[in-house]
């Protein structure tokens, strides 16, 4: 077991009726959390980093960690940059070793937003990357900096853009945002199915942090093959660190590592838990 492709993590899952965790990470405690977390359960995962958290995670630093954690794991963990903005970016990740990446063209319009994401996928062919690109408009944004009006995808755009393009797996939304929910959020699983029945690639649901685990088994059921959570895991991680200094010291970075750590470690392995499809929800902490 080592780093491998994406695209061999989706189609394993959709054989198993179950979800890919893609969990991100920025820096070194939380690679180690949720590597721990794959490797407890015996199940594989994506590691991934988003553009937006290239400023506090630089790639040239982040990219070899999570890289040699893949190679190094007892379990196969794909490494994937999510919401590449640029083509550089893209390219810069598929430099270092990224198995797969992430184009998001979803603030272009219809037409620059295929003819980019077809770029990508010819700059991913050289490598053997797998490709995602989103439709759509999933509300937030990765770093909480905005807050997009969700549109949810259209079914019948959604099928010629991944024809048109090529891609291996397309981001959808259906009622899904980045960040902190301000409500429970109302997922319409009415389009995700349609889409799942027009559409053959699998499907990414994006904004996990506050999704019930219901929904998530729900997304499940109509299609969608990796799940990503971000915001819940640098939560987990801040909680953890909060909760080590609200006891009496002395303190020291060694034990705080550990917290964050562990930290992490238990979101993951909870969310993987879920997305597994197998223990009953009531049965996971």
């Amino acid at each position: 077991m080592s780093m491998c492709y994406m695209k061999g993590l989706l189609e394993d899952a959709a054989k198993e009726s179950r979800a890919v965790g893609a969990f991100s990470v920025g820096n070194m405690e939380m690679i180690i959390g949720a590597v721990k977390a794959a490797e407890e359960l015996n199940t594989p995962i994506i590691l991934q980093i988003a553009e937006v958290r290239l400023p506090h995670s630089p790639l040239n630093l982040m990219g070899p960690m999570m890289i040699k954690a893949a190679k190094c794991s007892k379990v196969d963990i794909a490494v994937h940059l999510d919401h590449g903005l640029t083509l550089e970016t893209v390219k810069q990740a598929l430099d270092l070793g990224f198995t797969s990446v992430m184009f998001d063209g979803s603030r272009y319009d219809l037409p620059e937003n295929i003819e980019l994401t077809r770029q990508v996928v010819k700059i991913a062919e050289k490598t053997g990357a797998t490709t995602e690109a989103e439709l759509g408009v999933v509300g937030g944004s990765e770093d909480g900096s905005e807050n997009c009006k969700i549109i949810c995808t259209d079914p019948a755009v959604a099928e010629s853009f991944a024809e048109k393009t090529g891609v291996d797996a397309l981001a959808v939304a259906i009622g899904n945002a980045h960040g902190h929910y301000v409500a429970v959020p109302k997922l319409r699983l009415d389009v995700l199915e349609k889409i799942n029945k027009r559409v053959e690639i699998p499907l990414v649901l994006h904004g996990g942090t506050g999704i019930s685990p219901e929904d998530f088994r729900n997304c499940i059921s109509y299609g969608v093959r990796k799940i990503n959570i971000a915001t819940a895991n640098f939560d987990a991680l801040t909680d953890e660190a909060y909760n080590y200094f609200k006891h009496d010291g002395p303190y020291n970075y060694f034990s705080l590592n550990e917290a964050m750590v562990q930290g992490v470690y238990q979101n993951v392995k909870r969310h993987i838990q879920i997305f597994n499809n197998q223990i009953p929800l009531n049965q996971i902490l």
